[in-house]
């Protein structure tokens, strides 16, 4: 509906969009987001591992840390050597080895070093064992990671 101009003549329909409905709309939402927010929680609980206080020394104990190395042999990597924890196994053992680690603990976490010249073949199938063997997480060991880059 238009307004008539001066002289009691329609300049026909006015094409402006009426905006009272969208203003009661906004309105309705910004009451709704009011009631809402109180409701929300304010934080996640996160277990955030605390630093030790400054004047006490870290206890670390090495036993705790299972690393399984595997080595070359000989130059050409044809053949490798298994150590846990600078203990020497075999491929046939090295499953039995970690499932006697591992039967009495609550975390069962190991890591895998390889030489740099071995093939990845060689790592996944010691991350295979030990999946085997019951150990529930794996972590890499590289050059960097034991540089502390």
């Amino acid at each position: 509906m238009g307004i008539s101009g001066v002289g009691g003549r329609a300049k026909g329909a006015m094409a402006d969009p009426n905006i009272v409905p969208l203003i009661d709309i906004l309105l309705v939402l910004i009451i709704v987001f009011m009631v809402v927010t109180p409701l929300t929680p304010l934080g996640l609980d996160a277990l955030v591992p605390q630093p030790p206080p400054p004047d006490q020394e870290p206890q670390v104990d090495p036993s705790r840390t299972i690393v399984i190395q595997i080595e070359c042999a000989n130059p050409t990597c044809g053949r490798t050597s298994l150590k846990i924890n600078q203990k020497d196994v075999t491929w046939e053992t090295l499953g039995f080895e970690l499932e006697q680690i591992f039967k009495t603990r609550a975390e069962k976490v190991a890591f895998v070093k390889g030489a740099d010249e071995l093939e990845f073949v060689e790592v996944a199938r010691a991350i295979d064992i030990a999946k085997g063997a019951g150990v529930d997480k794996i972590g890499l060991i590289t050059a960097k990671v034991e540089a502390g880059e």
